[in-house]
């Protein structure tokens, strides 16, 4: 009769290809790699594992309290879960594509997961233009964060402590919000931490390219992930019929259509058309559903 071995438990912190970097609880980083050919861990699984050497072999992944993924045309790439909310960041400048933040807020409902919008840059004279772009997401709902990363770091600091205590946050944003900056001051060993996989790997080359946890304080409860590829974040794994569902602004007048299956493009008696006419939802709202309502019915391979 076999032994039952007792499974260590661990946080993945990175992942590259078939290697993980896995933490234990008593914050020990190791590579890891899973049973068999399948690679399904993503930054953020509780996984149970074993030694193997001087690595481990992950033998069993946790129940997930929720996943993020996202789709292009080619194919579907979950990269992080368990997470407790999603930090989205824009600036004042550059100017940022409203098409990227709906998507990230989208992809966040569907998930299941809390989103905050980030505005950095608030010391330019260009941050009334950005608030006036953003006031249809507050009337949502969605708490806008403002701060100035350089030119205030103590005051920017003070304020995102708050809003990140005790979460596992991930952080999206383009090239220019600031993100790299928003590390920096956060987690001012980032770089140590990034070093530490480094030497783990053996290798440097991807540690810019991947999904990455970085812890914000010496107690690790409250961690910071950061990924790559803002601009790619597609969509394409929903269904139409859910779009509207997934938009705050849309959802309520949905419901007062005439007909289940309005698509809310031209049909009689369309509660959402009703509501653009009155106001109640902004042209670019409206035209960012119909682009993504567009990619989501197109003819799919």
């Amino acid at each position: 009769m076999s032994k039952t071995v007792a499974l260590d438990l661990g946080l993945v912190v990175a992942g590259y290809g078939r290697h993980y970097i896995v933490e234990t609880p008593e914050g020990e980083r190791l590579i890891c790699h899973p049973r068999g050919k399948k690679s399904d861990c993503v930054v953020g699984d509780r996984v149970r594992w074993q030694s193997s050497g001087d690595e481990g072999v992950i033998e069993h992944v946790e129940a997930r309290r929720n996943l993020l993924f996202r789709r292009d045309e080619w194919r579907t790439k979950e990269f992080a879960a368990n997470l407790d909310q999603i930090l989205v960041m824009v600036a004042s400048d550059p100017v940022f594509s409203e098409s990227q933040l709906a998507r990230a807020l989208i992809a966040a409902e569907s998930a299941g997961i809390d989103a905050r919008i980030l505005l950095n840059k608030a010391d330019l004279p260009q941050i009334g233009a950005a608030r006036a772009r953003l006031e249809p997401y507050a009337a949502m709902g969605y708490h806008v964060v403002e701060v100035a990363l350089k030119a205030r770091p103590a005051e920017a600091r003070a304020v995102l402590d708050s809003v990140l205590a005790a979460k596992a946050t991930l952080v999206l944003g383009p090239s220019g919000a600031g993100k790299s900056t928003l590390i920096n001051l956060l987690a001012p060993d980032a770089r140590a931490q990034v070093g530490e996989i480094s030497q783990a790997l053996n290798s440097g080359r991807h540690t810019t390219t991947t999904t990455q946890w970085y812890w914000l304080d010496g107690e690790r409860s409250a961690g910071l992930i950061d990924s790559p590829g803002f601009q790619e974040f597609g969509l394409r794994q929903l269904d139409g019929q859910q779009l509207p569902g997934l938009m705050p602004d849309l959802r309520e007048h949905a419901r007062q259509c005439k007909f289940y299956n309005c698509t809310h493009q031209h049909e009689p008696g369309c509660g959402v058309i009703a509501a653009l006419q009155r106001g109640e939802i902004s042209e670019s709202r409206y035209r960012i559903y119909g682009e993504i309502l567009n990619e989501l019915t197109q003819t799919r391979w």
